[in-house]
């Protein structure tokens, strides 16, 4: 079951085409009369004057009126998903991840090396080599949480000396060799959804983070992460991220309301026990700060419940998006509140529908 959306005004609509507003994305597509062709509102081409766009809800919508996709912004993707003209490279680090690839590498694919940079700085904050190298060193450390030793590691990992692997392990992981042998990193993945990328990171203990990649606080909770549990964070697969994927990927389809993840909830006393309440707030329905509050047996604690809310490191499975003022009105949602707004109307649709999980 798809979700159905409520379009914002048209004028705000325009607007953020003009703006090219890539955080309304999934609020809304646009199509151009004169040129049959619809497009994210962050698309990159030529704003259309106001009186040649329409808008839409859905790709299907889109397309069943008449319009084709952009080839240029791709709206029947999701966000940040990998482009045609990027997917041999790709397939290529999948196939060989320990290689050691030059722009020239690039070149002889017929890539840009700075369209390639580009493309991994704006979707993974970093550059195409910084990606590699912690990709070598996430393939390093599984290898050395395997059993194996460090000489055949630092090998098998693309390195050309021990010494030069050790230094690279703990330049990016704080850690020894040894230090790493005797515990586990914390693995993070990107997740695509309708409304953005959001960034999951978790270990054997259980999900540990996940928010919406462009959230301003983002590096700030991976710093929290890191000082909490004391863990190297790095790229990688795991299958507590597999399954949060599917999750998530459920819950955006209408298809789940409730989360069977393994969660890390560490942080206060305090802290723990307003989280714990915001995963007992029923699916699609809402609460306010001071109704948290008071259940709490703290009834003048509202600003505290709402700054701890704002604390939450896991993005719709522990649903601080369902909390609101007294009056109704929605507020302080880190991710965005048009993004709010989307999921509480997502979880009120499905729920009238009689959502069977």
């Amino acid at each position: 079951m798809n979700a159905t959306i409520i379009l914002p005004d048209p004028e705000t609509m325009y607007q953020a085409i003009v703006d090219r507003d890539a955080e309304m994305e999934g609020l809304f597509l646009f199509a151009v009369k004169t040129t049959g062709i619809f497009c994210r509102p962050g698309c990159k081409a030529k704003p259309p004057k106001r009186e040649n766009v329409e808008f839409f809800a859905t790709a299907d919508d889109a397309l069943a009126a008449g319009y084709r996709a952009c080839k240029r912004c791709r709206p029947q993707e999701l966000s940040g998903s990998v482009p045609p003209w990027l997917t041999q490279l790709v397939d290529a680090l999948e196939a060989e991840p320990t290689r050691r690839w030059s722009n020239a590498d690039l070149i002889d694919m017929g890539l840009s090396p700075i369209r390639v940079r580009h493309w991994f700085q704006e979707h993974y904050q970093m550059t195409f080599h910084a990606y590699l190298r912690t990709r070598r060193i996430g393939l390093a450390v599984d290898m050395l949480n395997a059993g194996q030793d460090v000489t055949s590691v630092a090998l098998d990992s693309g390195y050309q000396s021990l010494s030069g692997f050790r230094d690279s392990l703990r330049k990016w992981t704080g850690q020894s060799p040894t230090s790493i042998q005797q515990g586990e990193p914390i693995l993070v993945e990107r997740l695509l959804t309708p409304l953005g990328p959001m960034l999951a990171a978790a270990s054997d203990a259980g999900l540990c983070l996940l928010e919406f990649a462009d959230r301003k606080m983002l590096p700030k909770q991976f710093e929290r992460i890191n000082k909490r549990f004391q863990q190297p964070i790095l790229p990688g697969t795991h299958p507590v991220l597999s399954e949060a994927a599917q999750q998530i990927d459920q819950y955006f389809r209408g298809e789940r309301s409730e989360f069977t993840l393994p969660l890390r909830l560490d942080g206060t006393s305090f802290q723990e026990t307003v989280w714990q309440k915001l995963l007992e707030i029923p699916y699609g329905q809402t609460r306010s700060y001071g109704e948290l509050a008071k259940q709490l047996g703290k009834p003048n604690a509202s600003r505290a419940v709402g700054r701890t809310n704002g604390d939450n490191r896991l993005a719709i499975v522990v649903p601080c998006h369902r909390v609101v003022r007294s009056d109704g009105h929605l507020c302080g949602y880190a991710g965005g509140l048009w993004r709010k707004k989307w999921l509480l109307e997502h979880e009120r649709k499905a729920r009238q529908t009689q959502l069977p999980l």
